[in-house]
């Protein structure tokens, strides 16, 4: 059964004490410190839930996660590769039915129900079943969520067999004339993976449009923060967010076809300087222009 009342009491602590709600799950963070909303009309209808192998904020607006965090290490990575996956997509009972997308909402779309958390991070059969909730999903394209994010997912994931990292991923929204599935459940325009290395202090983020073709770019933290107004990891010092680490490219399985749209970053070292952020490019508006559409009371 999937109703479980460890999540569920993790969720009344975060509603009822944000600041000490990271307490409940600090295992998913680093330094136990959960990404900020530094846009402050984002956090209208969220709601924090903690799982048992991650943790991620919920918009009752666009009806799918903000953030995702996972803490992923090798030990987690062996014992990822000997789980099988279970399809299990399921509406989440700990969120009310008013702010949670529904398996309808999917059906005849013509986008997948994508991940942002991994199934085949998951090294648990509770986990496995968590990670089908729909509040870890978003409206993906399905060219993008089975063959270059799925690539950008198994890459991390090869990292994390020899490091340990801090991952952060969620949708971003740009532009004035955004989707919503039956008027409901927002499809982003682009999806992004934060990855943090204690190792090496530093990190970077993967950034894809959500779309057919394998375009990504690999930015600083920084410009992840301007882009979508979530900062991942706040603890973080802005010489740290600053700088880019250098992320394994995604190894993907096609070769390029007529039309296909590649954008890839040239070799780096493993650190590099990132050179002075650019703007919000419109990012944080669509959402913020969402919210004031899609968040009236009927």
């Amino acid at each position: 059964m999937r109703f479980n009342p460890f999540t569920v009491l993790g969720l009344v602590l975060l509603l009822v004490a944000p600041r000490a709600a990271a307490a409940a799950c600090p295992q998913h963070f680093f330094n136990g410190t959960v990404p900020i909303l530094t846009n402050p009309k984002l956090t209208a209808k969220t709601r924090q839930i903690c799982y048992t192998e991650f943790a991620l904020l919920h918009s009752g607006i666009t009806r799918t996660p903000l953030w995702v965090a996972e803490h992923l290490t090798p030990r987690r990575a062996s014992g990822a590769r000997v789980l099988n996956r279970v399809n299990n997509f399921h509406a989440d009972p700990n969120l009310p039915p008013d702010e949670r997308a529904e398996l309808s909402d999917y059906v005849r779309s013509g986008f997948d129900r994508g991940h942002m958390a991994p199934a085949g991070d998951m090294t648990s059969p509770q986990g496995m079943d968590e990670s089908f909730s729909l509040a870890n999903m978003v409206p993906q394209n399905s060219d993008n969520n089975r063959n270059l994010w799925e690539t950008i997912e198994r890459a991390v994931r090869n990292y994390s067999e020899q490091h340990e990292i801090y991952v952060v991923t969620g949708p971003l929204f740009q532009g004035e004339n955004l989707q919503a599935l039956k008027g409901r459940v927002l499809v982003p325009t682009h999806i992004a993976k934060a990855v943090f290395d204690p190792r090496l202090n530093a990190g970077a983020a993967y950034l894809t449009p959500n779309q057919e073709g394998d375009e990504y770019r690999i930015i600083s933290l920084t410009e992840l923060q301007q882009l979508s107004g979530i900062d991942p990891f706040p603890q973080l010092s802005p010489d740290i967010k600053q700088t880019i680490l250098n992320l394994p490219a995604p190894q993907l399985r096609r070769s390029k076809g007529p039309g296909r749209n590649t954008r890839r970053p040239p070799p780096q070292a493993d650190v590099q300087e990132q050179s002075p952020a650019p703007s919000q490019d419109g990012f944080i508006g669509g959402i913020l222009d969402a919210i004031d559409q899609f968040g009236r009371s009927p």
